[in-house]
C-alpha cells in the first residue's frame, strides 16, 4: 500500500500520546559518550520509582545500548498491542535494533529508507504504555536518522535535545554543526554536556586535561552560541567498566565526582522538562 505521511504521523501521535517528555541525545561526533550519557540519564531518571522511563536506541549501525543496559542477548516480544520493550527495571524499558539481531557481532548494512522504516516502526509499533520520559539515543551526525526522528516526533512534541561534546576543537567543530541542525529543524536545545572533561588521578588526586580545551572548550562555545552548558563530566575509568558490565555507574560509584556531575545535569534536564511542560499547559 502506498504510504500516506499524514496517516503515518497520526499513528505515531496516537501511540506516543501517553509520553509526557521526549529528550533527544545528539552529537556531531562519534565516540564522545552519547550512549553512555543516554543510559545514565535513563538510570538517573528511573531512580525515582514513581517515574516511568523509556530508552529508545536509534543508532542502527552501532547499537551499544543493549550491552550498556545489561540486556545483551534479549529479544523483542510481539504482543497484540505491538512490540514490547525489554525492561531493565519495572519502570525502565528499552528498545534497540540490537534486540532484533541474531548476534551482537552482526553488521547492519542498510540504506537510508530501511533505517527510516525501522525508526518509524519503533515509534509506531512499540507499546511503551504511559511514560514520563522517552530518551532517544541517536547516531553521530546530522543524517537520515536524525531527520526521520525529528519528522516523526513532530507529530507529538519534543522537549528538546541534549548535545554531547568533548573539550577539544575537533569535537566542538562538529557540535557547532549539530547546534545549527537543531536551529534549522526547530528542535529546542536543552543544553550541552562536556564529557571527558579532565581526569582526576585516583592516586595523586591531580587533574590532567586528557583532551585539552585549546579553544576554550564547551564553555566558550556555549557562550558564543548562546546555548546552556548543562555541566562537565570528568573522565572516570569506572564509567567504561560499568558500561561494559551493563551496570549503572551512578549506583556503582556513588561518590565519584563524575556521578555528582551527572546528578546535577540530570536534575537540570528534569527542571527544564517540567518548566517546558508548565509553559505548554499555560498556552493550551
Amino acid at each position: 500500500a502506498p504510504c500516506d505521511p499524514a496517516a503515518e504521523l497520526a499513528e505515531v501521535r496516537e501511540r506516543l500520546r501517553s509520553v509526557k517528555h521526549t529528550v533527544l541525545v545528539l552529537s556531531g561526533k562519534g565516540g564522545v559518550g552519547k550512549s553512555t550519557f543516554s543510559a545514565l540519564l535513563a538510570h538517573g531518571l528511573a531512580a525515582d520509582e514513581a517515574k516511568q522511563v523509556a530508552l529508545l536506541d536509534i543508532d542502527i549501525c552501532g547499537p551499544s545500548i543493549p550491552k550498556m543496559m545489561g540486556l545483551e542477548g534479549e529479544q523483542v516480544h510481539q504482543s497484540g498491542s505491538g512490540w514490547s520493550p525489554v525492561y531493565v527495571e519495572e519502570n525502565l524499558g528499552v528498545m534497540s535494533v540490537g534486540f532484533l539481531l541474531s548476534s551482537p557481532d552482526d553488521a547492519v548494512i542498510w540504506r537510508g529508507p530501511k533505517k527510516n522504516g525501522l525508526i518509524k516502526q519503533f515509534l509506531r509499533d512499540v507499546d511503551w504504555g504511559e511514560i514520563d520520559y522517552l530518551i532517544v539515543d541517536t547516531p553521530p551526525g546530522t543524517s537520515d536518522e536524525h531527520l526521520s526522528i525529528v519528522q516523526y516526533l513532530s507529530a507529538t512534541h519534543i522537549d528538546g535535545a541534549v548535545i554531547i561534546t568533548t573539550p577539544q576543537e575537533v569535537s566542538l567543530q562538529d557540535v557547532r554543526k549539530e547546534i545549527n541542525f537543531c536551529h534549522k529543524v526547530k528542535l529546542p536545545i536543552i543544553g550541552v554536556v562536556e564529557n571527558m572533561s579532565g581526569f582526576i588521578c585516583p592516586k595523586c588526586k591531580n587533574e590532567s586535561q586528557i583532551f585539552p580545551p585549546t579553544t576554550g572548550g564547551a564553555e566558550k562555545m556555549c557562550q558564543n552560541l548562546n546555548v546552556s552548558l548543562l555541566g562537565k563530566v570528568p573522565l572516570d575509568p569506572q564509567i567504561g567498566k560499568s558500561c561494559d558490565k551493563g551496570q549503572s555507574f551512578l549506583s556503582e560509584a556513588p561518590e565519584s565526582p563524575a556521578t555528582l556531575s551527572y546528578r546535577n545535569i540530570i536534575q537540570r534536564i528534569q527542571e527544564y522538562c517540567d518548566q517546558h511542560h508548565f509553559q505548554e499547559e499555560k498556552i493550551i
